[in-house]
């Protein structure tokens, strides 16, 4: 069996070399063949893989993207290029910062056994931020489940089947939201125990307003429910108030035409002109090992 771990980067290489290390650690006893492609999304800084030793990772490569198009769309590309040009059985993208496990790696495989060709999702069970953070991202599922009739409890961090790499490839979704996009593409989906780890070094680059942008994006790919039940919550609303119609209480009205317009926008960003050629916008691809 050949698996490729994809690792999105952007100006964190010191995480991404230690996350190599313990990948290479902790594969060491699992009969299978991996390869690490590193995307590094146009960062600023100096762009060195300081990875030692590396025993059980087949092969490393590095691919320099010229313009930064952010984390999902350096996810997607990376997608593309691998289902184009690498032998593959699954794909595993992970963040490179850390907080997905290396050793929940095995979880995954141990899945694969029982559910061949199937698509392995890491189902979050405990997180590692403030619990502010935990709240909010709490009101994300509830409010994207509440919209799209979609739960959501995973992120990058999957086991993807060479099936679901190439459905997600032909999904424009996927050049906008990762997690949204495999959602909609496929409904059935092993659920895998996973805990969110510490970052390697320095704070998580996921703030509040990145977290709304995630869960925006996300809700965006699902624009069809969302209108909808937009329409239908509008007019129950309206035959609500209909007797005490004022600017307070016509507020919320506001909102929801404000949400879906916002909405909109936001699904603007698939567009599968840009996907199919995201791959001219690699500078070149760095064989490390």
């Amino acid at each position: 069996m050949k698996i490729v771990i994809l690792i999105p980067v952007f100006n964190d290489f010191k995480s991404a070399s230690k996350l190599i290390e313990e990948i290479d650690i902790n594969i060491s006893d699992l009969n299978t063949s991996f390869s690490v492609i590193v995307v590094n999304d146009a960062s600023t800084e100096e762009k060195i893989l300081e990875t030692k030793n590396l025993i059980n990772i087949k092969s490393l490569k590095l691919i320099n993207m010229r313009n930064n198009k952010g984390h999902a769309r350096c996810i997607a590309a990376g997608l593309k290029h691998i289902s184009e040009n690498e032998d593959f059985d699954y794909v595993i993208p992970m963040d490179g910062d850390g907080e997905d496990r290396p050793e929940e790696i095995r979880n995954f495989l141990e899945k694969i056994k029982d559910n061949p060709n199937r698509t392995i999702v890491g189902e979050r069970v405990k997180r590692s931020e403030s619990l502010i953070f935990k709240i909010c991202y709490f009101l994300h599922k509830i409010i994207t489940y509440t919209l799209t009739g979609k739960f959501i409890k995973f992120g990058n961090f999957t086991c993807l089947s060479k099936q679901i790499v190439k459905k997600l490839i032909e999904e424009k979704a996927t050049w906008s939201s990762f997690s949204g996009s495999l959602a909609k593409t496929e409904s059935n989906l092993i659920n895998s125990p996973s805990i969110r780890g510490t970052r390697y070094f320095g704070p998580s680059k996921m703030s509040f307003l990145n977290l709304i942008k995630h869960s925006l994006a996300i809700i965006a790919v699902f624009k069809s429910a969302v209108i909808f039940r937009s329409i239908a919550f509008y007019a129950i609303y309206l035959i609500i108030i209909a007797e005490y119609i004022s600017v307070i209480t016509a507020i919320p009205l506001a909102l929801i035409i404000i949400f879906g317009l916002v909405i909109l926008k936001i699904s603007g960003r698939e567009n599968m002109t840009e996907f199919n050629n995201s791959l001219t916008n690699i500078h070149n691809i760095e064989k490390m090992k």
